[in-house]
């Protein structure tokens, strides 16, 4: 007897073979059979009928934050219904464990700063009860929805055994030691392997650079020799480098990590616009360069635009535009009168203009940010109205003059859009080009992470709607292999991402005719009643996970089906 019978559908298996009927029969949590359409004979529990329908291995993810969320939405809303049946968690060098009792304030605060995570979500929808990397797992076995493997961050570890000589300080020899031992236990308990992070970008809530930062190259190698002496581990990885173009020793230092641990390294998040057509194939580089001396270095990418919105009320990206973080993080009131002040909005606006912009230059545009939601008597009517038109109705010189009057009016709680730069056909050229070759891979969703500012969680169902009934810049098959198979076998998952006999269940069944994200909308469903962007699923009949239904026609089922994915048990070693 079969626990499942799936019947009819176009069988896209994960390895990039063009689809063909088949029929796929599921028990115990696993594949039994793949065979030709109507020659399954054994009965069933439940049969689903897929005629005119496409089953595929669930998808990967391979750059998650829920490592908070989990606790408030065991179904990772809403990655689930999106058809994710796996992912990577505990990135940039962010875990919540292992934690001392006494640490976790300061977690809390990092978290909401550097991941965007609410502070209020963190105090009340987490009990914080774990000490060891094994206790959080523990926590969270059994009581998930989504298969999940985390890393352990390099800040939790040197948190762990530095204390608040964390920041501002390299460690000695025998703290160094101690975080040695400290990620050998953590992997001992299931931890996938390291994350780290050396980011610019990346402050803690006091504003200081992250533990991490602090760390010198014997520290970071000495990690990353410690996880590869253990089966299944991985690394990932952030670098200054990472925004924009790599340096020498951004290089040399990835390099380095990937050969001590004789482990891949990835890192988040590579972005492409035709404006910049030299920086992929720059960025990508590393990753030959590595090969060269033993390493493996893998780059992250969308392949769809992930709007994120800003806000001159909270912590966002224009804080990290030259000069301004001295304007955004002083107290509302103060910051109020500041940007009231035409004086400092010009100097505002001439550093927005600088050549020291780098990355973020895309956000200087200011003419070009649409209107999000606003809150005074004042801005009403201007939802989704361009800055530059309501500058002109207005008569106003300068657009920038425009957004502020705007946000001052809504005491800075407006939320803006600013419109992407880089969805031009040479930059979607430049993609197609870039998802050819193995030096990348899809991923970078973010999904968990600066919870009311983006949802990157849907690629997966609008690159399928983009590659059906859109660009059509790869064949579906291609599409599949990259979320399904190729990650899979970067981070050594242990038979999944692939339709095959012997394989774990992990599947999707969707309708290719109307396969699609819905709009993302801000919802107030988080502890402490704050918000976050979420966005429905369209066409995702069926997903299993370990070969239990979890979720029907874009709905979850409410059915506990995932596992914690440890190394050496669920993963294999993957070697550069």
């Amino acid at each position: 007897m079969l626990d499942h019978l799936i019947v009819g559908g176009q069988l896209i298996d994960g390895t990039g073979l063009p689809a063909r009927p088949a029929d796929i029969g599921v028990r115990d949590g696993t594949i039994v059979a793949v065979a030709e359409a109507g020659t399954i004979t054994a009965d069933a529990a439940n049969t689903i009928d897929a005629t005119g329908l496409v089953v595929c291995p669930g998808f990967v993810d391979p750059h998650v934050h829920y490592d908070a969320q989990l606790f408030w939405d065991p179904y990772a809303t809403p990655s689930n219904v999106h058809g994710v049946t796996s992912m990577i968690a505990g990135n940039c060098g962010f875990s919540l464990a292992p934690i001392k009792p006494e640490d976790a304030d300061y977690t809390r605060r990092m978290m909401a700063k550097v991941e965007g995570m609410p502070l209020q979500a963190l105090e009340s929808g987490v009990r914080w009860d774990w000490h060891t990397f094994g206790d959080y797992l523990d926590r969270l076995e059994g009581n998930v929805a989504i298969n999940v493997g985390f890393l352990v961050g390099h800040c939790a570890i040197r948190r762990y055994v530095m204390g608040e000589a964390a920041v501002g300080n390299e460690a000695t020899s025998e703290q160094l030691d101690g975080m040695v031992h400290l990620l050998r236990e953590s992997i001992a308990a299931g931890a996938l392997g390291l994350s780290t992070t050396l980011s610019r970008t990346h402050s803690d809530g006091d504003g200081q650079p992250v533990a991490s930062r602090w760390a010198n190259r014997d520290e970071l190698v000495a990690l990353c020799t410690e996880v590869g002496a253990h089966d299944g581990t991985t690394l990932e990885g952030i670098v200054d480098g990472c925004l924009e173009y790599f340096s020498d020793d951004d290089i040399d230092l990835l390099t380095e990590m990937s050969a001590a641990a004789n482990r891949p390294i990835n890192w988040n998040v590579l972005t492409v616009d035709s404006k910049r057509p030299d920086q992929p194939w720059h960025q990508l580089d590393a990753g030959t360069k590595a090969a060269a001396r033993g390493g493996k270095i893998v780059a992250l990418t969308m392949p769809v635009l992930v709007p994120m919105n800003m806000s001159f009320r909270n912590y966002c990206a224009l804080n990290m535009l030259p000069g301004w973080g001295d304007v955004l993080n002083l107290p509302l009131d103060e910051r109020m009168t500041k940007l009231r002040d035409q004086q400092v909005r010009a100097e505002m606006l001439r550093r927005s203009c600088g050549d020291d912009v780098g990355v973020f230059a895309r956000l200087t545009d200011f003419g070009n940010y649409v209107i999000g939601d606003t809150y005074s008597k004042a801005n009403e009517g201007l939802k989704w109205k361009v800055v530059a038109d309501i500058a002109a109705e207005r008569g106003d010189g300068n657009p920038f003059d425009t957004l502020l009057d705007i946000v001052l009016e809504d005491d800075l709680r407006t939320v803006l859009w600013p419109r992407p730069t880089d969805n031009d056909d040479a930059s979607w050229s430049l993609r197609q080009q870039v998802w050819a070759d193995d030096r990348a891979m899809l991923g970078g969703s973010d999904a968990g992470a600066h919870l009311d500012r983006m949802c990157g969680s849907t690629y997966t169902t609008r690159f399928l709607a983009d590659t059906i009934r859109g660009r059509k810049l790869v064949p579906i098959e291609r599409a599949i292999h990259m979320m399904t198979e190729q990650p899979a076998e970067l981070f050594g998952l242990h038979n999944r991402g692939v339709v095959r006999e012997g394989f774990v269940a992990d599947l999707v069944v969707f309708d290719p005719e109307t396969v699609n994200s819905e709009q993302a909308t801000l919802v107030e469903d988080l502890p402490g009643g704050t918000a976050r962007l979420t966005a429905g699923a369209q066409g995702i009949t069926h997903v299993l996970v370990n070969g239990i239904e979890t979720v029907r026609d874009n709905a979850a089922t409410g059915t506990l089906a995932g596992r914690i994915l440890r190394s050496g048990t669920d993963t294999d070693t993957v070697l550069p």
